[in-house]
């Protein structure tokens, strides 16, 4: 049952970058550049870690994400907006430590809260973004993958924070933005309702 699940989040993880791409190319969506790129990095960083720790079938939807963040990041050099910051590059670094901390300790668990923290600034400036023009993103791929991530945690085998705490964000992480979007379409019909 653990092998169904972690296939089932891997191939869901992969079905959901679908048609957020199509989406891209199609003009409806336009992905933060800075938040991919984070997420580019941290995914490989991840998928190290997680694989490090003993991860098995968990570990499909984390591969399959750091593909679909490639082609995602590739297409919003061309498709997003948004450039690269100063506070980018913090975490970029900060993204650098943990890994060299991992390299260090032979700790991935220190990484991976590295990952996680860093993580969450790419998904800030996509919150920022996505409430202020809510039309900039869909829901159907961050439901999809945050549903991913719920299977992915139904696939661990071993019971570790090293293990269960990357699919445990990601769910977290991929919910915020549909939430954040449906909080910024309220608030730009409630201010359209206000006008005469």
């Amino acid at each position: 049952m653990k092998e169904f699940f972690g296939i089932a989040a891997g191939l869901l993880t992969g079905i959901a970058a679908i048609p957020y791409i199509i989406d891209i190319v199609r003009k409806k969506a336009r992905p933060e550049r800075a938040s991919w790129f984070i997420w580019l990095v941290l995914a490989v960083i991840a998928f190290s870690t997680q694989f490090a720790e003993g991860a098995t079938w968990s570990l499909i939807i984390t591969a399959v994400d750091s593909i679909a963040v490639l082609i995602i990041f590739l297409l919003s050099i061309k498709y997003g907006e948004g450039r690269i910051t100063r506070r980018d590059k913090i975490g970029l670094a900060v993204a650098g430590i943990g890994l060299v901390l991992w390299f260090i300790t032979r700790h991935a668990v220190i990484a991976l809260l590295f990952i996680v923290a860093v993580d969450a600034s790419g998904v800030v400036l996509t919150l920022i973004k996505t409430y202020q023009e809510p039309d900039s993103e869909t829901y159907t791929m961050w439901l999809l993958v945050a549903f991913a991530a719920i299977m992915s945690l139904l696939s661990v085998s071993i019971y570790t924070v090293g293990i269960l705490i990357y699919p445990f964000y990601l769910f977290v992480a991929n919910v915020s933005v549909p939430i954040a979007k449906y909080t910024g379409e309220n608030l730009k019909l409630k201010k359209k309702s206000v006008k005469p």
